[in-house]
């Protein structure tokens, strides 16, 4: 689907009263500006008529994501530096996504046999792609390794793999080991994955593991990377930065053991938090880079090429949902809008409110933002059980049915990554460009059908038991 609607008939209305409303910094105010035209053409082209829900991705914000990350380390990195950029796939495993994303001069990191088929899908080359995970079967080795793909083992038990399959000969692709440089958990505890028990990597601080891994690259000439990544959502700058501190420290110590520069390459992972209080990007890529800098300052001075993994904080606020308000009801007097956006797309928010708490964005039912005396109100979804809610008592113009509600923030983890509780299918992606001409929306991935449910739920297996 590719439609278009003038974007100069209602941008100024738009402009002044809802996008500077949410917006927080000099980049969310042109993101909200959009955003909020994007909402009013949705609604004006119909993407709500036939399905209750749609998802939205800004294409020039996605843009806007990349060149910021590409620009701060360009910025600081010594001249002539290899440096890639792989986007975790994860954060928004879409083809699109990540054909954009290698347009803009990003590779690709993958968790799966499914992420690397999707990276391969959207013609990411292999040496722009990087295999991260901690069950990785021999089979997956064996692809990666053939295609070229780089690859960071987890555990000795890998690496031995590893060895069975590279024999005494080079590499066919770059290879390193994770380390967990055991410095500690961020506010949520799930996304820490530098903690003293964590399952991610070699623990650099128990006994003995620092030798072996020093004696681990001494006895392997083709282990040439490194690779850590301390968690996501929640861990502040300075936690983020001590685990490159303590992989750089390591390099260092490797590359002296081997008397040579064995270790080339830093992966130094991503994990970038968002903020989903406001419009507002921070922290920046170049805080993060500058943190860096201060951690670690040899880092960037062109010894080691470098890898990032960056995800959700290139695609979170990016994304935005709508959901069509069916009913609303008042419930010990408090008043409830039930909407179609619940727990299939923001699941972290549903079971964990506290951590993953989301803003609603009130337009009416022709798509303009909604005004109105504020009224404590839960935002609900379509879910059955109790706990299947957006927001709880949350202060907004109070809601009416055929409203529109938008849940921002969205474009990472959110909708790209469905939950399939209810068998409520799949929403309908579109991708969103403004200019001149009005805003036009292409289809990123279409909604899920009903047959194919259906055919999920072993619908062409129905006499199987009986």
């Amino acid at each position: 689907m590719a439609a278009t609607t003038h974007a100069g008939e209602h941008g100024e209305e738009h402009e002044g009263e809802h996008a500077g409303e949410h917006a927080g910094g000099h980049a969310g105010e042109g993101a909200a500006a959009r955003r909020d035209l994007a909402v009013r053409a949705a609604v004006e082209q119909g993407l709500l008529a036939a399905d209750p829900l749609a998802c939205l991705l800004d294409v020039a914000g996605i843009q806007a994501s990349a060149a910021a990350l590409t620009s701060a380390f360009a910025n600081a990195v010594a001249p002539g530096t290899p440096v890639l950029h792989a986007f975790a796939v994860k954060a928004a495993p879409l083809v699109p996504v990540l054909r954009l994303l290698a347009g803009a001069g990003l590779g690709c990191e993958v968790a799966s046999p499914g992420e690397l088929a999707l990276a391969r899908a959207a013609g990411v080359p292999a040496g722009r792609t990087v295999l991260d995970s901690p069950a990785k079967t021999s089979a997956d080795l064996r692809e990666a390794l053939a295609l070229g793909i780089a690859v960071n083992a987890d555990n000795a038990q890998e690496l031995a793999r590893l060895d069975a399959l590279v024999g005494s000969g080079p590499a066919p692709a770059p290879i390193g080991i994770r380390i967990n440089p055991q410095t500690g958990a961020g506010t949520i505890g799930a996304l820490s994955t530098a903690t003293a028990t964590s399952k991610f990597g070699v623990a650099l601080r128990d006994p003995g593991a620092r030798e072996w891994l020093v004696r681990a690259y001494r006895d392997r000439p083709w282990l040439t990377r490194l690779h850590v990544h301390s968690g996501s959502q929640g861990l502040p700058l300075p936690l983020i930065a001590e685990g490159v501190r303590e992989l750089h420290a390591l390099a260092e110590e490797i590359n002296a053991a081997a008397g040579r520069r064995q270790v080339d390459t830093l992966d130094i992972g991503g994990g970038l938090p968002v903020n989903f209080a406001s419009d507002e990007q921070t922290p920046t890529y170049a805080q993060y880079v500058a943190a860096l800098r201060e951690a670690a300052p040899g880092l960037l001075d062109g010894s080691y090429g470098i890898v990032t993994e960056f995800g959700r904080s290139l695609l979170a606020k990016n994304g935005l949902v709508l959901a069509r308000v069916e009913y609303t009801k008042t419930s010990g007097g408090r008043p409830i809008a039930l909407t179609h956006a619940g727990v299939q797309l923001a699941t972290r928010t549903a079971y964990a409110p506290a951590a993953w708490p989301v803003r609603i964005l009130p337009y009416d039912a022709k798509g303009a933002p909604k005004s109105g005396d504020p009224v404590a109100q839960d935002i609900a979804g379509p879910a059955c059980f109790a706990g299947d809610l957006l927001a709880t008592a949350r202060e907004l113009p109070r809601l009416a049915p055929g409203d529109v509600i938008g849940v921002p923030d969205t474009g990472a983890y959110f909708f790209t990554a469905h939950y399939g509780y209810n068998s409520l299918p799949r929403p309908a992606v579109y991708g969103f460009a403004v200019s001149s001409a009005g805003v036009r929306f292409s289809l990123v991935r279409p909604a899920q059908s009903m047959s194919a449910i259906v055919a999920e739920a072993g619908g062409a297996f129905r006499d199987a038991l009986l």
